[in-house]
Formats: C-alpha cells, sequence, structure tokens
C-alpha cells in the first residue's frame, strides 16, 4: 500500500516495559521504512522508555523507574511512597488527552497496555507478549478454554480491536475459538538477534553466559547468587569460560565488587573487563548480549525475555530462583512451564555443579533444544510480519474509522 495513504495517520504506542519496549520499537522500525511520514508517540508504562528515547519518538508522559521493576511484590509499597499512583493517573489522562487529535494505538504487553488503548476510545490492537498457552500446561481446557481471562478476550473481540497478535502459534489457535482478529504472525522476541560485534579471542573452555537481569537492585542480588553457584564448581575439573552480559544502564562496580569478595583476580592488559579464579575466566560484557549469546554454549540465567531468547536460538539453559521481584521461585516455575524441556531449573546455587555435568552429557544431541526453541518461540522475521498486517488491519485509513 502506498506511504501517502497512510500520511495523516498518528500512531501511539503503549507498552509496558523494557522487553515490551524492544519489541514495540522492532516493529515500529518497520513501519517508519514503509511509511516514513507516520507519526508516532509512545506511552511506556514501566521504567523511562529508554528505547524510544534512542530513536528519537517522544513519550506522552516522562517515565520513572520504580523499585519493583513492574513487577508486584514486597517491594510494590516503596512504589506506592515514590509516586506510583501518581504517575498511573497522570498516564491515564494522557492517553484521554492524546485521544482527541490521535488515530489509533497499538498496545504491546499485557492487558494494561490493552485496557488503556480501550480506554483511549480509537480503533486500536494488540501485540501479546505477556501470556502463552504454555503456562497452562496439561491442565483441561474446560476449567479454563484459555490462558486469557474473558475480561481480557472481551477487549479483544470489542469492535474497535482489529488485530490481536499473540506469541506463538498454539495461543493463536486457541484464541480463533472467539471471535477475535487473530493474526498468527510470530514473536517479535526472535528479531534482531544477529551478533553486533566480534568479541576479543577468548580462553579455551565451555563458554557459560550469564544472565543476572536487567533491573538494578535485583540484578546485583542475583549476581551474587551467581557467583556464589559459580564457586561451588570443583576447581581441579575443566576450566569453564564465564560471559557475564550485563544490561544497558547497570553499574560494574558492584558486580566487580562481588567479583572480588569471592576470590576473582583482575587481570590486566584485556580489552575486556577480565577476572581469573583457578582454570576458570570470566569476562564482563556490557551491552553484549547479542554478541555472548551467539557463542555460549550453556546459559545460567536468572531474567525474562533473555532467557526466551536464548531458548528461542537453541541454547541449554539452567535458571534458579532469586529474591525477586521478577525472578521469585514463581516467576521461574512458570517460565519452565513456558519454555519446555531447554530449561534446566535449579533451587538452590549448591544444586549447579551437578546440573552444569548433566547438562554438557546431553550436549551431543542439540537438536532436541534447536526443536524446541523453534517450536516455543518461533522464527526470525515477525516483526516485519506484524508491521505488514497493522497496515492492512490498523493503518489503512478505512480501517480506522
Amino acid at each position: 500500500m502506498a506511504a501517502q495513504q497512510h500520511s495523516n495517520i498518528q500512531l501511539l504506542v503503549i507498552s509496558n516495559g523494557h522487553g515490551e519496549d524492544l519489541v514495540a520499537m522492532r516493529i515500529l522500525q518497520v513501519l517508519r521504512q514503509d511509511i516514513p511520514k507516520l507519526n508516532v508517540d509512545a506511552l511506556p508504562i514501566v521504567g523511562i522508555g529508554q528505547s524510544y528515547g534512542e530513536q528519537n519518538i517522544p513519550c506522552l508522559v516522562k517515565g520513572k523507574a520504580f523499585v519493583s521493576g513492574g513487577f508486584w511484590g514486597h517491594e510494590f509499597g516503596q512504589d506506592l511512597q515514590e509516586g506510583f499512583l501518581g504517575l498511573t493517573l497522570r498516564q491515564i489522562r494522557a492517553v484521554g488527552q492524546w485521544s482527541h487529535q490521535g488515530r489509533v494505538v497499538l498496545a504491546v504487553g499485557d492487558i494494561v497496555p490493552l485496557t488503556m488503548a480501550w480506554w483511549s476510545g480509537l480503533p486500536y490492537a494488540f501485540v501479546g507478549t505477556a501470556k502463552s498457552e504454555y503456562y497452562r500446561g496439561s491442565h483441561p481446557s474446560y476449567l479454563r478454554p484459555s490462558v486469557y481471562w474473558p475480561w481480557e478476550r472481551w477487549l479483544m473481540t470489542h469492535k474497535r480491536c482489529r488485530g490481536v497478535f499473540p506469541r506463538d502459534r498454539t495461543t493463536a489457535t486457541t484464541l480463533q475459538r472467539w471471535s477475535i482478529p487473530v493474526f498468527d504472525c510470530g514473536n517479535p522476541m526472535m528479531d534482531e538477534l544477529e551478533p553486533q560485534s566480534e568479541l576479543p579471542e577468548l580462553p579455551p573452555g565451555c563458554k557459560i553466559l550469564l544472565l543476572p537481569g536487567s533491573h538494578a537492585p535485583e540484578v546485583f542480588r542475583n549476581w551474587q547468587l551467581m557467583i556464589s553457584a559459580i564457586a561451588g564448581l570443583d576447581p581441579t575439573q575443566q576450566g569453564y569460560v564465564f560471559l557475564g552480559a550485563i544490561a544497558p544502564g547497570i553499574d560494574q562496580l558492584p558486580l566487580q565488587k562481588i567479583l572480588m569478595q569471592y576470590g576473582w583476580s583482575a587481570q590486566d592488559n584485556t580489552a575486556l573487563l577480565h577476572y581469573q579464579q583457578h582454570q576458570h575466566s570470566l569476562l564482563l560484557v556490557p551491552n553484549g548480549f547479542r554478541d555472548c549469546l551467539s557463542i555460549a554454549n550453556i546459559v545460567l540465567a536468572m531474567a525474562g525475555t533473555a532467557t526466551e531468547q536464548a531458548v528461542g536460538l537453541g541454547k541449554p539453559v539452567i535458571t534458579m530462583p532469586g529474591h525477586g521481584p521478577q525472578f521469585t521461585a514463581q516467576f521461574a516455575a512458570a517460565q519452565a512451564q513456558l519454555l519446555g524441556p531447554s530449561i534446566y531449573h535449579i533451587r538452590t546455587p549448591e544444586e549447579l555443579p551437578h546440573m552444569l555435568s548433566a547438562v554438557q552429557e546431553q550436549y551431543r544431541q542439540p537438536q532436541i533444544w534447536l526443536k524446541n526453541g523453534r517450536h516455543r518461540m518461533g522464527l526470525p522475521g515477525a516483526s516485519a510480519k506484524i508491521a505488514q498486517t497493522l497496515q492492512q488491519c490498523l493503518l489503512n485509513p478505512s480501517s480506522s474509522k
């Protein structure tokens, strides 16, 4: 469809989390290439919306990074003290004000952005990143016919909802039982995972990617648990190369202090922060998730989206619960249900050496992990498919009336 047909369309994107912001941006990058004059505003419900700022997309309300990171738990009380309710009210008002001059809304995440999209009174579409039928496991369908609750499905069946994009084919098939405009385009999380650069030459050994998460201060507690788990490895056995992929905005100094507390020694004359203990090496790689993921043999994770992406690329992932607010025992159990046989869950750091040996014994048959990854997470290309479909079902002037 010609770009000029869309030139007057104003789009509001509502997302609720760092991972959801990234998914939204991947879709927007394709849309802006196809429709150069598309006017886009954003409303990040959780966090500051860094991904939007990097692409010069204006945010309706200045966001804030709360302690809970958007995950309800014992730290939510501190969020309330720091102005969570006031921010939420400003966000709701901003959507109402924008709707007077806007045209269409794209919600990315869960019921929160979906509800705000409905609240706008405008045509909307929904990219559902948070829920999958895999979460239900073997529960009989007559007890709960869908992982989405009836009120969520009502928002999807509303006459102003022009498109719903579930994260996997199994969920899409289930939602087709109702009068929902479902499109099975795949999972945008699997896009843009190619390495960005080549890492310096690494020491020999099995390469283990460490994913402690992306929210402070939880990431520091997770890191300490990971390093304590590594400390239980037999120093006389094979040497491992640990790659600490540090998320943007995370202060590396607390991570380095924890390494020193556990007896790791810093090495000089290296391009990256390199630590050594016995035969083991550990490198801190800021903003290096994609580069590290491409060469990792095994992943030790206490993260959300990054864990799913690792499984999607066929990596075996060992997980263990932390103290939250995100990566709790309940979250880890649900994630294992979602991602299936690629996840090897341990309950305590002391269990890592045994589990690591067990995973390595299976490493000669990686096709199990590769097949499961494609089945659970899909193949690359979903962002472009969703963007092309949105041009027809939401951004087409005749569809937005």
